[in-house]
């Protein structure tokens, strides 16, 4: 398989993996908002769609950062499988509860179909990048060594030819000798002759050496020449790897920055209203708690928000702020 036969792999793979992925998430908001809104005081019924929108948000995040981490050869560790898990097994609780409810077995199997591909195509389309980006590896791999043998063979060829021609360089000056002892033996008529074929002799070794000199150079100038190329076709490989890291830290900001956003709207919505006379239901209770917690509102209006007693909430308070249940004060955040 060749580069262009990945990169449409990995195309086709994305493609079809956001196409399932926005599916199941268009399908899971238009069956959870009637759970929610059935299960969600009538003042605060248009919030209905907000927890779908959460759960799959979380979705498409795994999602996204999972094939960045493949694609660059990485993993996000037990966290990542973790969160992963979770949403999807979110999601499809919240799409099989209503039919659960109503004891409507067809309809949870319906309702089922829509999170369980969700979670399939996210374990699947991860294990393929991975399979992917070690194919690519092992592709590089083996170009650099093809590159590698075909330079040892030229290096092996150009010194074949050096030792070629040093060898009719020997044999030529040994032929030489020879014919200039034969003709000392010669007599004196064939002198004049003789000092002629060694001067021509002379100038025909001359040009050869000139033209073996001057192929020498051509060669070296064509060796340093591919050098040069090789080298600029490695800083363009390395600043575009650069460029690659660079946007994926923008990516991984930004999606910091939208998280953090989301959070401080959901914190504003909780603690912006007026005091109730009757408790809220416990689960939103706990979350205006937290929200209260995180934006250092006071344990007096916190509960005048909730209608819970101020002990009730001060008890909460402290829970929260215990270093050791860390991971309860974020399951309650965002909840």
């Amino acid at each position: 398989m060749n580069s262009v036969q990945i990169r449409s792999a990995e195309r086709a793979l994305s493609v079809g993996t956001w196409l399932i992925v926005a599916g199941a998430m268009l399908y899971s908001v238009l069956t959870v908002t009637p759970l929610m809104a059935a299960h969600t005081p009538p003042a605060w019924v248009w919030t209905a769609p907000i927890l779908p929108v959460v759960v799959d948000a979380a979705v498409v995040i795994v999602v996204r950062l999972d094939s960045i981490l493949a694609r660059l050869g990485g993993h996000g560790g037990r966290w990542s499988v973790a969160l992963r898990w979770m949403t999807g097994g979110m999601t499809l609780a919240l799409n099989v509860a209503d039919s659960a409810l109503k004891k409507d077995l067809v309809g949870v199997a319906v309702h089922a179909v829509a999170p369980l591909l969700l979670i399939v195509t996210a374990e699947t389309s991860l294990a393929y990048r991975r399979a992917i980006t070690t194919a690519v590896t092992e592709l590089e791999t083996r170009r650099q060594a093809e590159t590698e043998r075909r330079e040892q063979v030229a290096r092996e060829r150009e010194e074949a030819r050096l030792r070629q021609v040093r060898e009719e360089r020997e044999h030529a000056a040994v032929m030489a000798r020879e014919q200039r002892e034969h003709e000392a033996a010669l007599a004196r008529e064939t002198a004049e002759r003789a000092e002629r074929e060694r001067r021509e002799e002379r100038e025909h070794q001359a040009a050869r050496e000139v033209a073996e000199r001057v192929e020498r150079e051509r060669r070296e100038q064509v060796r340093e020449q591919r050098e040069q190329e090789r080298e600029h076709a490695e800083r363009i490989r390395e600043r575009r790897e650069r460029e690659r890291e660079h946007e994926a830290a923008r990516q991984a900001e930004a999606d910091r920055r939208e998280r953090e956003e989301a959070a401080r709207r959901e914190h504003a919505a909780l603690l912006d209203g007026p005091p109730v006379n009757t408790k809220v239901d416990e689960d939103r209770a706990r979350r205006i708690v937290a929200a209260a917690v995180a934006e250092g509102v006071s344990v007096r209006r916190a509960a005048d928000l909730c209608g819970w007693s101020v002990g009730w909430v001060s008890a909460r308070f402290a829970e929260l702020r215990d270093p050791g249940t860390g991971g309860a004060e974020l399951s309650i955040a965002t909840g």
